[in-house]
């Protein structure tokens, strides 16, 4: 029995090397790509390619596991308590002033023109020029950018305090653009759109844009101010009212699609890229849009889950940290589920994917085995023709040899 084996292994080994030169190939073999490196990075195989955590899925794991955030709105630009940010005359905007006197023979109103009511005078529109001022007769240039509309009325009450009888100033907009805010993206109807004085928020200038173009779960949000920036998951204005803060002039509001996946390997019944295609979906609804666990390879007590995950979770689990940088926020994780386990499927139906999750099943033990045994059969099959195959290990030698 030791002959044969040895005869075996000698006819595979032949049959190999010979292969390496004779059977056809779409490229060069990889032994012929990592000779002929100039040089090479190369990876110890006993070090791990990134260190991770393995967690097992528990309901003391599902309470600490929530859906991520993609960002805060909240967070980053502040709530907002003292309200409506107050909207500032800027260059490029046209302003109207109206003087008021009060009583006739004054500065503005002749004296023969007699009482009546109001006693006013307007003057044309004037755009505010790029040196942020515009002018008043009588009272000479009068700076307006950066200031809001009382601050202007009361400057140039000041400067013609002395030459109206009791001037009163009224300014008033007629066209703004320093106060735009741009909504851009996957929106109905994206435009440059004047902001309310009164004040408006991010999801009223949705609003007026037309509205998002696609569904709210496949829309994220990104808010612009200078040189800062935010992201939110479109939900989470809906549902959490203190992300829906008020817009400031100037701001930019992109809306865009992006549609959530996870990636599926191994001994589930599809492997691939799926999406998402509603609000929600679970590890356990994963796994059934991958098409299950394949009857013929899966080890069900081994399906995995891979995500980062932010550390301060990972400390609330209980997971010792000691082995990752101390600066790093997020750290990969591997979560296991025992779907032999009755109760498993409960906790999976509860256990949120995320976006870019990767689920994997190993395949069970027993089908290594198979391969083996395949391989042993596919080889044993021709033990019938030993003498021919020694001959061709023979000659497949020697050729090896003149090379």
């Amino acid at each position: 029995m030791a002959t044969l084996f040895r005869v075996l292994v000698l006819m595979v080994t032949a049959a190999l090397l010979a292969g390496c030169s004779t059977l056809s190939r779409d490229g060069p073999d990889d032994q012929a790509i990592v000779s002929e490196a100039t040089a090479t990075v190369g990876q110890n195989p006993a070090t791990p390619v990134l260190n991770y955590a393995l967690v097992d899925l528990s309901r003391d794991v599902l309470e600490h596991v929530i859906q991520a955030p993609s960002g805060s709105l909240l967070a980053s630009f502040g709530a907002g308590r003292a309200g409506a940010p107050e909207l500032r005359v800027g260059a490029g905007d046209s302003i109207q002033v109206t003087i008021f006197e009060s009583e006739a023979g004054g500065l503005f109103i002749p004296r023969e023109a007699g009482s009546r009511p109001g006693n006013f005078v307007t003057f044309p529109p004037q755009l505010v020029d790029r040196s942020g001022s515009v002018s008043v007769p009588y009272a000479g240039q009068i700076q307006a950018a950066g200031r809001t509309l009382k601050e202007i009325q009361r400057d140039i009450e000041l400067k013609l305090a002395n030459r109206a009888i009791e001037p009163q100033a009224v300014v008033s907009f007629i066209q703004q653009r320093a106060s735009d805010v741009s909504v851009v993206g996957d929106v109905n109807a994206p435009n440059k759109i004047s902001l309310n004085p009164a004040g408006e928020r991010v999801l009223d200038l949705i609003s007026r844009a037309g509205g998002i173009r696609y569904p709210g779960y496949e829309t994220f949000v990104t808010l612009q101010r200078g040189k800062r920036k935010s992201t939110v998951y479109f939900k989470e204005l809906i549902e959490n009212p203190g992300e829906n803060i008020y817009v400031a002039p100037g701001d930019t509001i992109y809306v865009y699609r992006e549609q959530r996946s996870f990636l599926a390997f191994g001994a589930s019944g599809g492997n691939g890229l799926f999406f998402f295609e509603a609000e929600r979906v679970s590890w356990a609804e994963g796994v059934a849009k991958a098409g299950g666990l394949n009857d013929d390879r899966a080890d069900p007590a081994q399906a995995f889950l891979y995500r980062i995950v932010d550390r301060r979770i990972l400390a609330k689990l209980g997971v010792d940290l000691t082995q990752f940088p101390a600066d790093k926020g997020d750290i990969p994780v591997i979560f296991r589920a025992n779907f032999r386990q009755p109760a498993m499927f409960f906790l999976a139906q509860q256990f949120p994917l995320q976006n870019q999750d990767i689920l994997y099943v190993s395949n069970a033990d027993s089908v290594e085995l198979y391969k083996f045994l395949g391989l042993l059969n596919n080889t044993s099959a021709t033990i019938g023709n030993v003498p021919q195959g020694l001959a061709r290990a023979k000659q497949s030698i020697g050729d090896l040899g003149k090379k």
